[in-house]
């Protein structure tokens, strides 16, 4: 008689677990077993996303192999399973350790629990009360270590300090800028910077999350409240294409800190500081809080009756003496999908097809996808996986910090991460190839890399690609870029911000898509704000509806040089949202009707508007925003709108009321949601332009100002978060140029220039930066000092002041 065989597969082992038999992949470490399966293993060091040091001892485990205990307990954060293991996280052996490690890390920790803001949430409290002795054996003085100054968003009392050093790791292996490390041994260790300057990193605040004590709390909420007397809600951060899912704290409906909420198809466990200490910006002095409407050339406060009426008989006004098409409105990219459709159903039945959110973009000659829409072409999770990536005018660093995370462990893990830029960009990890070009010459650029493909391809050149090219022929840059697309199985051609405001974005986009149709690679774009996809989806754009016809409408731009006897905007600071502010501020100021829905009581509406009616902003709001990859994300409006600001979406429903326009009955937000998934579907795969329907090469002379946005300053919510305008990348209102273009000018370092741009002049400081080539200078955009210049890639003249 044959004895049973018990077959297992050959990439797992069998271990045991306090009495619970398990399969586990080979290699896995206890603690990751432990974890899978619900068992509890103390630790402070340990973190699944990071590196695993064993420099806390806490996950100390008694483990038994072939009926032999091992000599001493073993730390389960570093031990692989292995075949016949047998382990005990709770017996005498294991706890009398985790005690003794527990005893230890009290020795020199401060009893200041009452005043610490990790207090009621600290794991070394949690710890303590199950492995702490009642009474400390503990005589002598306590250690005292100085605190560090990390910067205007992270707090520090480095007395508590245990060194985990999950801080340094996550620095070091996520944000790839290596600014803390552990100085001196032995009790004499400390927690600091390397070079004594702070921590920069655009994802710094993810280590207040990570610390397991009070060391590191977030600075602006310091003393704000206590952890069990707020309520949590599920959000989404409204500042980029991604989406990042968050957990708003609140306390009686006023928003006390943002943390990150866990998706690991979105975000893991992380968000950018962008994300996280935004919401400061809903406190500003200056929200808008009362509906006001002008009056004789002054500005009045009314109640919201008032306003809408006032607003309304504007609009009929214009409709009623020009036509509907005299009518043109300016939505926020950042809008939620609700907003986006009640204002474009509302602007078409009031017979206008001018209505657009792509307020940055400067070249609309390839029009608006019919089928698919402008997103990222691929999951957000298959970044990392990614063998080759080219970015084309993109710093997704900047624009768009976890994706860039995304892209970061793609090139760790061996894969090439390409740009061609009409800049030089601080990248947080090595770039396979980088190709800085002028603006200019940027589609020259693309097309010699499809050159340079077609040839590695064994391919004819596709036709009409020499338009662009002319005579010049790839040189190094370009084919190692083409190499690398070519070999690799998993690829992509992706856009950015710096793509979509060139005057020759059409061509970008059409070379971009013929380099990854040669490629056999996915083709994306990294649009602007949080809701570009379901600006597409709820027919905010001229040349698209909701159900997918066709419109015949004037875009953004030609919205603005084209100026409409009147505009409806939706969360829009046309001096530092549009491509191109002086004209928008032009078109504005010539209009005979303005109505702005909008939070914030900025200069250039208070001066061009006739009517400012107060909305909802990060919390005080309900809606959906759809991401880059097309993902829908709802949530709820959590806090209490500041004085008599209304949620946009209540504004838009009885604003359409009063006009007297059917079918704006909803009640609430959900309502509008079914709507549009009823009309407008799914967004589908975002497909690369048609190579045979390439637009005609534009041709740019002169010297070109490039600009985007700065990192805090991409929406009026950043631009008033106090904390990240006091940080280094809050920006500065600057003029940066080549040394050889400083040269020519006779102008030095940090003195000023005077920038001469659409009709528009302002005096600011030269910074020289050989980042930026000798035919380009660079003036970021959102910026007190750089608001209402011309496009953000245009001409520009540069005098001494």
């Amino acid at each position: 008689m044959s004895a049973k065989v018990e077959t297992q597969h050959p990439e797992t082992v069998s271990v045991e677990i306090d009495g619970e038999t398990f399969q586990a992949p080979k290699g896995a470490t206890i603690i990751a077993v432990a974890d899978e399966h619900g068992i509890d293993i103390p630790r402070f060091c340990y973190h699944s996303k990071l590196s695993a040091p064993a420099n806390c001892r806490m996950c100390l485990v008694d483990v038994e192999m072939g009926g032999r205990p091992a000599p001493k307990p073993l730390p389960a954060c570093i031990t692989a399973v292995a075949d016949g293991m047998v382990v005990r996280t709770a017996s005498e052996r294991a706890l009398k350790a985790q005690k003794g490690v527990m005893e230890f890390l009290l020795i020199n920790h401060p009893l200041d629990c009452p005043i610490c803001d990790q207090g009621g949430e600290c794991e070394l409290q949690d710890l303590a009360l199950g492995y702490g002795r009642s009474v400390s054996r503990f005589v002598e003085g306590k250690r005292v270590v100085k605190d560090e100054n990390l910067g205007p968003l992270i707090a520090t009392e480095m007395t508590r300090c245990i060194h985990c050093t999950r801080c340094v790791r996550f620095l070091d292996e996520i944000a790839g800028t290596s600014e803390l490390g552990a100085m001196h041994r032995g009790e004499h260790t400390e927690i600091s910077t390397l070079v004594g300057h702070g921590v920069h990193s655009e994802l710094s605040g993810n280590i207040i999350d990570l610390c397991p004590v009070g060391a590191l709390t977030s600075r602006p909420y310091r003393y704000r409240a206590r952890a069990w007397e707020m309520l949590s809600h599920p959000s989404v951060a409204p500042h980029d294409c991604l989406g990042s899912n968050i957990h708003l704290h609140q306390v009686r409906g006023t928003v006390k800190r943002v943390v990150p909420r866990d998706n690991e198809a979105v975000n893991e466990c992380w968000i950018s500081d962008r994300d996280r200490f935004s919401y400061e910006g809903i406190y500003s002095e200056e929200r808008l809080t009362e509906p006001q409407i002008r009056r004789n050339g002054e500005w009045q406060t009314v109640d919201w009756q008032t306003a809408l009426e006032a607003a309304a008989n504007g609009l009929r006004d214009v409709v009623r003496d020009h036509g509907g098409d005299a009518l043109g409105a300016l939505i926020s990219p950042s809008a939620t999908l609700e907003e986006m459709y009640l204002l474009s159903r509302l602007v078409r039945e009031l017979g206008s097809d001018h209505i657009d959110h792509r307020l940055r973009q400067g070249d609309f000659r390839d029009g608006a996808p019919a089928d698919g829409f402008p997103g990222l072409g691929l999951p957000v999770a298959e970044l990392e996986r990614l063998d080759a990536a080219l970015l084309i005018g993109a710093y997704p660093r900047h624009e768009q910090p976890l994706l860039n995370h995304r892209l970061r462990k793609a090139a760790r893990r061996g894969g090439a991460v390409m740009a061609v830029n009409p800049r030089g960009f601080d990248w947080n990890f090595d770039l396979a190839v980088e190709q800085v070009a002028d603006a200019a010459t940027l589609p020259r650029e693309l097309a010699l890399v499809a050159t340079a493909l077609a040839a590695e391809q064994g391919v004819a050149v596709p036709e009409g690609l020499g338009t662009w090219a002319g005579r010049a022929r790839p040189k190094a840059a370009h084919e190692a870029i083409a190499r690398a697309l070519a070999r690799g199985e998993r690829g992509a051609v992706l856009l950015g911000a710096l793509a979509e405001a060139h005057p020759a974005g059409a061509e970008l986009r059409a070379l971009a898509g013929c380099i990854a149709e040669l490629a056999g690679a996915r083709y994306g774009r990294l649009t602007d704000g949080a809701n570009s996809a379901g600006g597409w989806l709820a027919g905010a754009l001229p040349e698209r509806r909701p159900d997918g016809s066709a419109g015949q409408g004037l875009d953004a731009r030609a919205m603005l040089e084209q100026p409409r006897r009147g505009y409806l905007l939706l969360s829009v600071e046309p001096e530092h949202d549009t491509w191109d502010g002086a004209t928008a501020l032009a078109a504005l100021a010539a209009a005979d009707t303005v109505v702005a829905l909008t939070a914030w009581d900025g200069p250039g509406l208070r001066e061009h508007a006739d009517v400012l009616l107060p909305i909802g902003t990060l919390g005080e709001t309900a809606g959906t925003f759809v991401n880059a990859e097309g993902r829908w994300q709802t949530f709820a409006g959590v806090a209490r709108p500041l004085g008599e600001a209304r949620p946009a979406w209540r504004v838009l429903r009885v604003l359409a009321n009063v006009l007297e326009v059917a079918g704006f009955e909803y009640q609430a937000p959900d309502e509008i949601h079914h709507a549009v998934r009823s009309v407008a579907g799914e967004a589908g795969v975002a497909a690369a332009p048609d190579w045979a329907a390439r637009p005609t090469p534009v041709k740019l002379e002169g010297p070109l100002r490039i600009g985007a946005p700065a990192m805090f300053n991409v929406d009026g919510l950043t631009r008033r978060a106090a904390s990240l305008q006091r940080t280094a990348h809050a920006g500065e209102a600057a003029v940066h140029v080549s040394a050889k273009v400083a040269g020519e000018l006779g102008i030095g370092d940090g003195e000023p220039v005077l920038v001469l741009q659409a009709g528009r002049e302002r005096r600011l400081p030269l910074r020289i930066d050989d980042a930026v080539p000798a035919g380009s200078c660079w003036i970021a955009a959102g910026l007190p000092g750089s608001e209402g210049l011309g496009p953000l890639v245009g001409e520009v003249t540069l005098q001494r002041a």
